[in-house]
């Protein structure tokens, strides 16, 4: 039996914690950190200095949600997911950002994510 001081996590989470020891957001550069549940794609620009989110989009969002339902399939409507968050955040003047899979693979739905964003104006 092992003995630790911290409480076991799963795997996503022990991958998650790594990214984010090299990985921090700025008001000029936030993090676009996703998360990924079975069914819905959420993505957040955040400000790890102040600790504050600047704005989310998810699949479940009342814009984003009519687009998602014309889509076929999850990784189409992350791609919308990323292009909403893009067009949001060039509203407020942020066009860089740094990205953070959140333990999640750089595939699929995350890689779809990243791709709709770097295809509506962010840079990373």
């Amino acid at each position: 039996m092992k003995s630790s001081a911290t409480p076991r996590l799963g795997g996503r989470q022990r991958r998650h914690l790594r990214i984010r020891k090299k990985v921090t957001g700025t008001a000029e550069r936030p993090r676009l950190a996703v998360y990924r549940s079975l069914n819905h794609i959420y993505a957040q620009l955040v400000d790890d200095l102040t600790g504050r989110t600047i704005l989310t989009v998810s699949s479940r969002d009342k814009d984003v949600a009519p687009k998602v339902k014309a889509m076929k399939g999850k990784i189409a409507a992350s791609k919308v997911v990323g292009g909403s968050l893009a067009a949001k955040a060039k509203e407020k003047g942020i066009l860089r950002v740094c990205f953070d899979r959140g333990g999640y693979l750089y595939h699929g739905r995350v890689k779809a994510v990243a791709d709709g964003a770097r295809e509506g104006g962010l840079n990373f």
